[in-house]
């Protein structure tokens, strides 16, 4: 049993309404889910996912308004990068840079694809990725629906231990060391460099080695940089979490086995509502959940009408009025 690629990735943001702003309104993204972390139900768990919310599209954040400021660093997800048409980047640069908007670093190539970084006012980074494929992109005309984000395309990890990781996402989680044709100057093999910026004050060259989730149809890769950045701290700006999608119960299961062959502590099975999930820090600091396909996004609320409302499992339902009389009232951009 192997993954099938990245099902969504955790952040953490400031005040939630400048969260909603940022991803609904400056990115276009469709919000698909008004929860609470379920671990802690004081606080939003905001999910933006493509047109039909379908796993390796959702982007998720635990908004901190009193939050202390993180650092990204070693052991943490670097960077997420999304899936757009060939061609759209002119498009973003052109709407960024009309609004004013200095979030983004000049275009680059990572391993032979165009790639535009970007990043929002709490630090977190992100890559736009020029490919072909199944990007579902979804669009309220804000974004032209060419240009839109739907499907992630490459989450980018910075571990205290390459080497360890490296056997994690290929003995464990069953990831494909991938082959391709590198920017233009480097060679083709097993493992491959590239330079690139993601964010502010960031120049570092990044070697970097390619994992593919083998058969997966969109968000298939998970890149390893070679080297360790400076440690990381947890805090607002940074991502919390990388979840890689699992068919069902069985596949998770048989993962989580092998995870315990290998010496790690994995979670038992969580039921999270839209998916079930267990989670294992890998040796290079990186928090990794495996998260089924099922019961989707729908499960509680209709398909057409994702995001409306607050919806709470039903061990907190009880406590509703409670709970939306603490969490601020969220206006959509």
């Amino acid at each position: 049993m192997a993954v099938t690629g990245i099902h969504h990735v955790s952040s953490i943001s400031g005040a939630a309404q400048a969260t909603l702003d940022a991803y609904a309104g400056r990115l276009g993204l469709r919000l698909v889910k008004q929860t609470v972390n379920f671990d802690d139900p004081s606080t939003y768990h905001l999910y933006f996912a493509d047109r039909d919310a379908r796993p390796g599209s959702a982007l998720t954040f635990f908004p901190w308004p009193d939050g202390q400021p993180g650092k990204a660093g070693a052991g943490q997800v670097q960077s997420v990068a999304y899936a757009v048409r060939p061609g759209a980047l002119d498009g973003w640069l052109d709407r960024l840079a009309a609004a004013g908007d200095d979030g983004f670093d000049a275009p680059t190539e990572v391993l032979g694809e165009r790639v535009l970084p970007v990043f929002d006012d709490w630090g977190l980074r992100y890559a736009l990725t020029e490919v072909e494929g199944d990007h579902g992109a979804w669009s309220d005309g804000r974004i032209p629906e060419a240009e839109a984000l739907g499907a992630f395309h490459t989450v980018t990890l910075d571990s205290r231990d390459p080497e360890a990781t490296a056997r994690v996402l290929t003995d464990a989680v069953g990831l494909a060391t991938l082959a391709v044709t590198a920017a233009p100057g480097l060679p083709l093999g097993l493992r491959l460099a590239a330079t690139a910026t993601y964010g502010p004050g960031n120049a570092r060259g990044d070697g970097r080695t390619r994992f593919a989730a083998p058969g997966a149809d969109r968000a298939r890769f998970v890149d390893l940089l070679d080297t360790p950045g400076p440690p990381a701290r947890m805090g607002v700006g940074t991502v919390h979490h990388v979840a890689l999608r699992v068919p069902d119960d069985a596949a998770e299961l048989a993962i989580r086995e092998r995870l315990l062959s290998m010496g790690l502590s994995p979670t038992p099975q969580i039921d999270r509502q839209y998916f079930r999930s267990v989670y294992t820090r890998e040796p290079g600091g990186v928090l990794i959940e495996l998260a089924t396909d099922g019961p989707g996004f729908a499960v509680d609320e209709p398909a057409d009408a994702l995001g409306q409302r607050l919806m709470l499992p039903p061990h907190y339902e009880p406590r509703r009025a409670r709970i939306e009389a603490h969490l601020p009232p969220l206006r959509r951009p």
